[in-house]
């Protein structure tokens, strides 16, 4: 039993894609053996076309050895549909050459119909069902004509009945897993360190690539009530990520429905499906659909450039909003009302992200009022009192005394510092200064690192960076790590830091250079990397014989 048990492993059933397609091509042998010991063993039961009709049965059992050896021995061996094709070819000639109708090897058609169906979904199985069945009536044609139609009938209808369960099974098998995979990337994405609009873009290019749609275009309210248009489109188009705000006399065309309701419209019909028409349709609060004009719908597919679209109502607390998909392929209802699953489930979570962005937001503003007035109580009130001293020291050494000159300086330089720590209290109170607080907190650590440690860290951006605060946290951790690994494993008396940000990701690039004897050993700095894939992003060490480079994309 050992050849059985590396054909068909007895262990719990195979996850991995390579195990996967070990188990199929391992089936497929085990149907070839099948063959031939039903040939050598019922040689008088089955009638064979002509004497060459074993080495048909031979060259498909070395052909399903070959496949099999190379799913076993390379990882990722393609596992494409032309294979379950070529499947299809040789039992249509097994079929042919073992008496046509009255063949028992038809059933074999279903291998790869079953195949098809549970890796690819319902439309690659019914056309292999299709196709099966058209093989085998051209195999039973061929091998006697209509001598046995109505055999041949049966057969077909066998194969097409029983074809059309397992695709459909099958069809819904591989959209659940699909569904359940989305659900799941959804729920990851909902992380506050991202913040709102980065979990929004994400989540709506998740849905679109689901979808297979044109245009995913999402339309809500903000916090402050005002109307924000999000558009992600296809990656196949280039276009990028657009937010825009928009009026309310521009969103309302977008809002024609009734509250809550998850709508589908198709406006293009087929030429070649009888009765197709231009459809609009609801669910209602209890599952039913029920058709609704589609004329209001069309306004709205102009607007969106498009034929088919789906649609959802967003649950929000507060303020209202819609999603629409737009496709140039078949929509259905279950992909509607699954677009309606996917924003009650993420939509709550996204808004709770919002709520605690405010709240740290509020608790921030506070803490920095507080702080402000503890620095004008503890900070400026002295340096106040200082300037109050030496005025009246001035006044009382006159004009002719040779300090004189002295204080007045001195005057002037408690004036000066009164009024930068002013201007520091009140821009640190309303939250306004002129670069980042990221930044700020950077060039401050560089500071600290070169007073303390004799590194010299140059801080540098390019363009405006806008990120949110937990994001900002997160990158400062990130270079702050970066400039300890080079004071701790390298001689450099160098460093420099670089951020931008360009299409969607945050770009930074901490590097130092090296003592030119050559390019340094690969390393990956494991507390770095962690950071960095905890946040969607990616690192990449450049070592070279000039200077050691880490390249971090993260998205935002």
């Amino acid at each position: 039993m050992r050849w059985f048990q590396a054909i068909v492993p007895t262990r719990a059933l195979p996850t991995t894609p390579d195990a996967e397609a070990t188990m199929v091509f391992g089936m497929r042998l085990l149907l070839a053996i099948s063959a031939l010991l039903t040939l050598y063993v019922a040689r008088d039961g089955v009638r064979l076309f002509s004497p060459w009709a074993w080495l048909v049965f031979d060259v498909y059992a070395l052909h399903s050895v070959v496949l099999l050896s190379v799913a076993r021995s390379r990882a990722g061996f393609w596992h494409g549909p032309v294979i379950y094709w070529v499947d299809v070819g040789w039992y249509g000639l097994m079929t042919f050459a073992t008496g046509g109708a009255r063949s028992p090897f038809f059933t074999f058609f279903f291998f790869a119909i079953l195949a098809t169906s549970f890796r690819r979904g319902f439309d690659a199985g019914a056309r292999m069902t299709l196709g099966s069945a058209a093989t085998l009536a051209a195999a039973v044609l061929a091998a006697h004509g209509l001598e046995n139609v109505q055999l041949l009938l049966l057969r077909i209808t066998f194969v097409l009945a029983l074809g059309y369960m397992i695709a459909f099974w099958g069809g819904l098998a591989v959209d659940q897993r699909r569904r359940l995979a989305l659900l799941r990337d959804v729920s990851r994405l909902s992380n506050p360190r991202f913040g709102v609009q980065h979990t929004l873009d994400s989540l709506m290019e998740k849905i679109l690539l689901f979808y297979g749609g044109a245009t995913c275009v999402l339309l809500m309210q903000d916090a402050n009530g005002r109307w924000v248009l999000n558009t992600v489109h296809h990656p196949a188009t280039g276009r990028a990520i657009s937010h825009n705000n928009v009026s309310d006399a521009t969103v309302q065309p977008l809002l024609d429905f009734a509250p809550g309701v998850t709508v589908l419209y198709r406006g293009v019909t087929r030429a070649l499906v009888p009765y197709d028409i231009v459809s609009a349709q609801v669910v209602t609060a209890d599952g039913a659909w029920r058709d609704i004009d589609p004329a209001g719908c069309s306004g709205i597919a102009d607007l969106l450039d498009t034929g088919w679209f789906i649609s959802a109502a967003l649950p929000l607390r507060k303020g209202a909003g819609r999603i629409f998909v737009t496709s140039g392929e078949r929509l259905r209802r279950p992909d509607a009302t699954f677009l309606n699953h996917i924003v009650q489930q993420a939509f709550p979570v996204i808004e709770t992200i919002d709520l605690l962005d405010r709240l740290a937001s509020d608790a921030a503003l506070r803490e920095r009022q507080k702080i402000a007035r503890d620095l004008h109580d503890s900070t400026i009130q002295p340096y106040i009192g200082l300037r109050h001293a030496v005025a009246a020291i001035r006044q009382q050494a006159g004009d002719d005394n040779v300090v004189a000159a002295d204080l007045d300086r001195l005057l002037s330089m408690c004036t000066e510092v009164i009024g930068d720590m002013r201007q520091f209290a009140k821009s640190f109170r309303n939250g306004r200064q002129e670069e980042p607080e990221l930044l700020i907190a950077l060039r401050r650590q560089a500071a600290q690192v070169r007073s303390f440690y004799d590194l010299d860290v140059a801080v540098a951006h390019e363009g405006v960076l806008t990120i949110s605060d937990r994001m900002a946290a997160e990158v400062f951790q990130i270079v702050t790590e970066g400039i300890s690994n080079i004071r701790k494993h390298t001689r450099a008396r160098t460093a420099d830091v670089r951020l931008a940000q360009d299409a969607g990701l945050l770009a930074i690039d901490v590097a130092n250079p090296t003592d030119g004897r050559g390019a340094a050993a690969s390393f990956l700095p494991l507390s770095i990397a962690e950071r960095v894939q905890a946040l969607g992003g990616s690192l990449a060490v450049q070592p070279t014989a000039q200077q050691t480079l880490l390249r971090i994309r993260i998205p935002i």
